[in-house]
């Protein structure tokens, strides 16, 4: 099987999905993940040159039927909004109501309860701004190893090359 291949097929599906489901999105987006809500995806608008990776979910509903013993008929919704060039890691939740601006960095396995400024990098449960795009950028140049849009060998040679110092390591907890 031709890697590569697999994956613009995927994505290219799951943005037909999306499409189909109501799911208003810009150009040049990448959608790694296919949970558009339970039942109102047309609540959701994407910006352009997002990335959703895997099992993101976004919801625009949820716990009504609590409320139902009470009031038979409850339901409230709200909107989601994501701005452009936005990054969503793997497993992250994106509550009802939530803006995401422009510019964003959320970590994986993040669950974003609150809007979103633009320009920075939020993650945890619940997701807090964890620093600015800028800050992540500096801190994270030192690793830097260009091999975006190198193919997959020549990528490898220039990972295996390089030297211990050129890769991120994460401080012990305390």
């Amino acid at each position: 099987m031709h890697f590569p291949f697999f994956r613009r097929h995927k994505r290219s599906s799951v943005e037909k999905l999306a499409e189909k489901a109501g799911v208003v999105f810009g150009e040049n987006n990448s959608f790694a993940s296919c949970f558009w809500s339970s039942a109102e995806p047309y609540l959701i608008k994407i910006g352009s040159n997002c990335q959703i990776t895997a099992d993101v979910k976004i919801f625009t509903h949820g716990g009504s039927k609590v409320a139902r013993t009470i009031y038979p008929k409850f339901d409230c919704f709200g909107k989601v909004e994501i701005g452009d060039n936005v990054y969503i890691g793997n497993n992250s939740l994106i509550m009802p109501g939530v803006t995401i601006g422009s510019d964003v960095l959320i970590a994986a396995g993040s669950v974003v309860c609150h809007s979103v400024p633009s320009g920075v990098v939020v993650g945890g449960n619940p997701a807090r701004i964890i620093c600015k795009v800028e800050e992540y950028i500096e801190r994270n140049k030192p690793y830097n190893l260009d091999t975006k849009g190198l193919s997959r060998r020549e990528k490898k040679k220039v990972i295996m090359a390089a030297g211990e110092d050129m890769f991120i390591k994460k401080r012990m907890m305390k």
